[in-house]
């Protein structure tokens, strides 16, 4: 099949191209690197030409909620339009578990507009809700790192490995659109705190934390908030066993 990848160049986009390419598929790469502007629509329809699916896997880094809704919704209306024009049968989008139950996150803000235009959208689709990555924690601990000291929620999550994403990601483009998929998560809940500290000790950094809920996750994420449905798809790859691969 030829399916393109929109946000090809990130962690995530670089490992479902790879995924895709080893199974003997044709990927298009899409990003605004490679000359594809997602926000305008900019080289869109050339990119789409001949593509029997696409994979979203696009980000924001803003903060502020009304600016990740705007980019989300830019984003996925050009992307749903070209395919639409270029007869694209298939439309798969990686969304983010609990993003429904939780309302203050302005990530979540614009992932839930995303999957709501994807759901009213023209194009068949298949939305893959996953839990945090691996990284999550050491990305987290980055963010609001000030001279050697972390701010950090208590979190409770179920962490899947990226890999393990794209793999899933990669089998979903490649078959029938099927609306809403099951949860994706790793085989293990973490504790947030616990995973920072072992990441950073792991790659042999020396932060300390300091577990609050003022941060950007408040306490509407405690508890199970996070944490996959009882149908989840649980994937292969530890915590543990990315771990080993940090060090």
């Amino acid at each position: 099949m030829r399916i393109a990848v929109a946000g090809a160049t990130g962690n995530i986009g670089t490992l479902t191209v790879a995924a895709l390419q080893r199974d003997g598929h044709e990927v298009v790469r899409i990003s605004r690197s490679l000359g594809v502007d997602l926000t305008t629509g900019e080289g869109l329809d050339d990119a789409l030409a001949g593509v029997d699916a696409v994979v979203d896997v696009t980000n924001s880094t803003a903060s502020d909620p009304a600016e990740t809704v705007a980019y989300f919704g830019a984003v996925t209306r050009n992307l749903l339009a070209a395919e639409e024009r270029a007869g694209v049968g298939h439309h798969v989008l990686l969304s983010i578990v609990g993003i429904d139950r939780i309302e203050g996150n302005a990530h979540y803000v614009g992932k839930r507009e995303q999957e709501r235009l994807v759901a009213a959208g023209p194009v068949p689709w298949t939305i893959v809700p996953a839990t945090q990555f691996h990284d999550f924690a050491a990305m987290v601990t980055s963010w609001t790192e000030r001279d050697g000291v972390a701010a950090i929620a208590p979190l409770l999550v179920q962490p899947v490995a990226p890999a393990d994403v794209a793999d899933v990601l990669a089998e979903i483009a490649t078959g029938r659109p099927q609306g809403r998929y099951s949860d994706v998560a790793g085989p293990e809940t973490q504790d947030l705190v616990d995973m920072a500290r072992r990441t950073n000790q792991a790659r042999g950094r020396t932060v300390k934390l300091v577990p609050t809920w003022s941060t950007m996750f408040s306490l509407e994420t405690a508890g199970n908030a996070l944490l996959p449905g009882p149908d989840a798809r649980i994937t292969p790859t530890t915590f543990d066993q990315w771990l080993a691969e940090q060090r």
